[in-house]
């Protein structure tokens, strides 16, 4: 009986084998054995030791060469120069084509128009943040950095590192441009030796309209950003409909295209630090000269530099003032009774500012 049994078990075997079911159920069965591998060895902590199937021993560690361990050092600060030179890139290009293709010299029929020019810089915005916001937060603009280190958990340390990598990826980000478009810029202008400031200036920087004052100007760029950082607070809320993680650009798009569409046309809706002032010290580089900085009495410093930073901090404020309820607003730090009573806040949003990712 014994060696039928071991017959027909051997040609239930083969059967089976030749099945294509089953087959493919074993097939199945091993691709989902060597996913549940991978997946295992992804999640293996830094410093953690497995054994290979030779017995060789594996230690894992994040930093396999020399260049990863330079690379953790500057990650964060070359994301924010990325991505503010992305911002750049698209905003500076949009607004030398639109305005120079007006010229026959450099076109037979323009190339846009003021449409063209919002929809460019919220590009521009979407995709440097896309970029950026898993690494850094996505700040690419100052004025950003400044708000929530004065009101969350960003750390101060970073603020000096972010502001001066966002100032440099505007800076390159606008000699890109400038070298993209030297030759139509010298039509435009009427040869190489003629630069003029707003002229062909204001399509790397701001100028206000001639009729805007001062204050008007100011004005006009503080409200600008202080609607931007309500919205920017605002997607990143968990008790407020945050968007689905990674469409954090897209929310920044419509905000960006929506601010240029309403409030762009008098000073030109910088709303950034970085994005004005690096252009700016690139235009004085190249030939503009002291103008840039002498235009109605250092209107560089005092409305696309100052006039956001303060609207900012106003737009942080009323928003964690009125909506929000995380731990990491300062506004909802625990007073004496609530320290007595060891009470805070609950916590309610990442330690990442603006990303839209998900930390795992």
């Amino acid at each position: 009986m014994a060696p039928t049994v071991g017959r027909d078990h051997e040609m239930a075997s083969t059967s089976l084998k030749d099945n294509p079911k089953h087959r493919r159920s074993l097939n199945n069965s091993n691709k989902a054995s060597t996913e549940h591998v991978e997946n295992s060895d992804a999640m293996i902590e830094d410093g953690a030791s497995t054994t290979d199937s030779d017995g060789t021993t594996i230690h894992y560690t994040k930093y396999p060469n020399r260049w990863s361990r330079v690379r953790e050092v500057l990650r964060e600060p070359a994301a924010e120069f990325f991505g503010t030179m992305i911002l750049i890139i698209f905003g500076n290009g949009v607004d030398c084509q639109t305005v120079l293709s007006t010229s026959t010299k450099v076109s037979a029929s323009p190339k846009g128009d003021y449409l063209s020019l919002n929809f460019g810089w919220a590009v521009g915005t979407a995709l440097g943040v896309w970029v950026s916001g898993g690494v850094s937060g996505g700040h690419i603009n100052p004025a950003v950095t400044l708000a929530l280190a004065t009101f969350r958990d960003f750390p101060w340390r970073k603020v000096p590192i972010y502001m001066f990598a966002q100032l440099m990826g505007a800076l390159c980000g606008a000699g890109i441009i400038y070298a993209n478009y030297i030759h139509a810029i010298d039509l435009f202008e009427g040869g190489r030796h003629i630069r003029t400031v707003p002229g062909t200036a204001s399509l790397f920087s701001t100028y206000a309209a001639d009729y805007m004052t001062p204050v008007s100007c100011w004005f006009d760029e503080f409200i600008g950003t202080a609607f931007l950082l309500i919205v920017v607070c605002a997607i990143t809320d968990r008790k407020n409909g945050p968007p689905p993680p990674g469409l954090v650009p897209l929310v920044l798009f419509i905000t960006i295209l929506g601010i240029g569409a309403a409030l762009g046309m008098q000073t030109g809706y910088a709303i950034n630090p970085a994005r004005d002032f690096g252009p700016r010290l690139l235009t004085a580089m190249v030939g503009y000269g002291r103008e840039v900085f002498n235009f109605r009495h250092q209107y560089w410093l005092w409305c696309p530099i100052i006039g956001p930073f303060v609207g900012a901090l106003v737009g942080t404020f009323i928003y964690d003032a009125f909506l929000f309820t995380g731990a990491e607003s300062l506004l909802n730090r625990p007073d004496a009774r609530a320290r007595a009573h060891h009470e805070r806040a609950m916590s309610a949003e990442r330690q990442k500012p603006i990303a839209g990712v998900e930390i795992v």
